[in-house]
């Protein structure tokens, strides 16, 4: 990378209804704010377009998803444009007739789109359906080059995996971004919705510190209504966060509120961690194989 700091923007949002365009001029005045305050590339949370309708299986659903190229890339490639920005979004897309993805955009500037991440790991749990809508990615943990470096993007579920982190990392990425739609269910007890936070957010700083590289969050927050009656809804629990390549937290949103934030990330720190903490030169390679199988039976 020529730079050697990157100021970047994390829009946190409540999501409101499926009007597509209402939802994305709303993400549009966050963007074009961050982008005034100096952001260079500015990060939008899982599925931002509509609610998060994995609450249910239902067919009609399916109606909310759209081609790539489409409506939203033709929007969003032409905000990054005019504000002369990087911009991660994410959209539920229809990639051929009853085929569909959970897939991450990445737009540079007037290059336009300039690549794509389709979600590997896929959930389904209870209020967190996504194995019906979305057939896993196809494309590999590669990473995306942009003007302001490689951007090793994935998608929420996504960020438990430390080997899709590693993969990304061993491609060059430069950071790692994770648009999350992840909260809690009113059901659970407060000491158990503390402790399942405090795994998501450990889980992604470690990421960060195996890989000395900084790693970008940026989750949904409110409450979204469960349209299946007696399901308790989701309370999407925000807190989006960046940290460094040490792990440490450079910049936190709080839970319950919509919030932008603005991080400055020294990229030339990331080269100096890696000196000193030179986790790859010592990897053993040549006995991790059994990594690819399911179990060690």
């Amino acid at each position: 990378m020529n730079q050697h700091k990157l100021k970047i923007g994390v829009v946190q949002q409540a999501v409101e209804g499926n009007n597509k365009q209402v939802n994305w001029q709303r993400s549009s005045d966050q963007i074009t704010e961050l982008a005034a305050q100096g952001c260079e590339l500015v990060l939008l949370q899982e599925l931002h377009s509509t609610l998060y309708f994995c609450q249910q299986e239902d067919i009609d659903n399916f109606d909310l998803a759209e081609p790539i190229p489409g409506p939203a890339t033709d929007y969003f490639a032409m905000l990054a444009a005019k504000l002369d920005i990087v911009l991660i979004t994410s959209l539920f897309e229809k990639r051929g007739s009853g085929l569909y993805h959970n897939t991450a955009v990445v737009f540079d500037r007037e290059q336009g789109l300039v690549g794509k991440y389709r979600k590997m790991h896929i959930p389904d749990d209870p209020g967190f359906y996504e194995k019906f809508y979305f057939t896993p990615g196809d494309m590999g943990f590669e990473p995306i080059q942009t003007s302001v470096g490689k951007l090793g993007v994935l998608v929420c579920w996504d960020q438990w995996y430390p080997e899709a982190a590693r993969l990304m990392a061993m491609a060059g990425a430069d950071m790692l971004f994770y648009p999350t739609a992840i909260g809690w269910d009113k059901n659970d007890t407060p000491e158990e919705q503390s402790r399942q936070h405090g795994a998501w957010e450990t889980i992604q700083r470690s990421h960060a510190v195996a890989n000395s590289i900084p790693v970008v969050v940026a989750n949904r927050t409110g409450f979204e209504a469960s349209p299946v009656a007696g399901d308790p809804g989701i309370q999407f629990w925000g807190q989006s966060f960046v940290v460094g390549p040490q792990g440490e937290v450079l910049a936190k949103a709080p839970s319950h509120e919509e919030q932008n934030l603005v991080v400055e990330i020294n990229l030339q720190r990331t080269e100096q961690i890696k000196r000193i903490w030179p986790y790859f030169r010592d990897r053993r390679i040549e006995s991790y194989e059994d990594l690819t199988k399911r179990w060690r039976d």
